[in-house]
């Protein structure tokens, strides 16, 4: 069900030079139309610009006073900026809770991969299951980096890699992947956000451990709810289905990774 609402900000933090950290009070958002972590929001961003844009939950929780999200995004284009600029008590035009999540048991125990700004969803499921799961992040550098110590707080182990090699290991994220399977591949699945070649990446390594892999698809949205065409993605079986309703997580062997 799509849920609209005036949202207040609560906190707000700088990670990085790029990356914002906003703490949402959303009403009864969260109870209405959660259903597993991974999900996005849909927020408006100034009068002058038409589409929303699409930000990926962090974290969420119900609350007695008010329902609340945390979102963590990269400025990157006018309306991020945009976002990036709101401040403490101002409020947004939010719709959400959207799209589908990954279905994180909590007895589960997962691989969880994220590059980028991929890293922020997966971070809600490392907090579905109780510490059980193990947690692969990529940066492009050290002073990218962030959640790193909340990833260490809610995750039995942390593998870190960097393009650079100035943090962790040097290189990416699915070399760490095929480095944690072939010690352990005792997972329920690996689940990963991130760039399309990544995700490519860490499909293939999962499947040669015949380990079950979900990926949440990164991609352009226009309307957010599946009226529009901006968000298909290709399916091995010739459909085209959309990130924002379909998805954004799919699993991996259902995509044509060839396209």
């Amino acid at each position: 069900m799509k849920v609209e609402r005036k949202c207040k900000i609560l906190s707000k933090e700088w990670l990085n030079h790029d990356a914002v950290q906003l703490v949402l009070e959303v009403g009864d958002m969260v109870g209405e139309s959660f259903r597993n972590p991974g999900q996005f929001v849909h927020v408006k961003c100034g009068e002058g610009l038409l589409l929303r844009r699409p930000i990926s939950v962090c974290s969420c929780e119900e609350n007695e006073q008010g329902d609340r999200l945390t979102l963590v995004f990269e400025v990157r284009g006018e309306g991020t900026e945009w976002l990036s600029e709101r401040q403490v008590g101002d409020t947004l035009d939010v719709m959400g809770l959207l799209g589908n999540g990954f279905p994180v048991k909590p007895k589960g125990r997962y691989l969880l991969v994220g590059g980028g700004i991929g890293v922020p969803p997966m971070l809600g499921c490392a907090r579905t299951n109780g510490g059980k799961s193990t947690a692969v992040l990529g940066y492009r550098s050290k002073d990218k980096a962030i959640l790193v110590d909340e990833f260490q707080a809610d995750c039995a182990k942390v593998l870190l890699a960097t393009d650079d090699g100035s943090m962790g290991y040097h290189g990416f994220v699915d070399a760490l992947v095929r480095q944690e399977l072939t010690e352990d591949k005792n997972y329920d699945a690996v689940l990963a956000c991130g760039p399309t070649p990544m995700l490519r990446n860490v499909a293939k390594v999962a499947d040669e451990f015949g380990v079950p892999c979900l990926v949440s698809m990164e991609e352009r949205m226009g309307c957010g709810v599946g009226a529009c065409l901006v968000c298909v993605c290709d399916m091995k079986d010739g459909t085209r289905k959309h990130a924002c309703k379909d998805g954004p997580v799919f699993d991996s062997k259902e995509v044509d990774w060839d396209v």
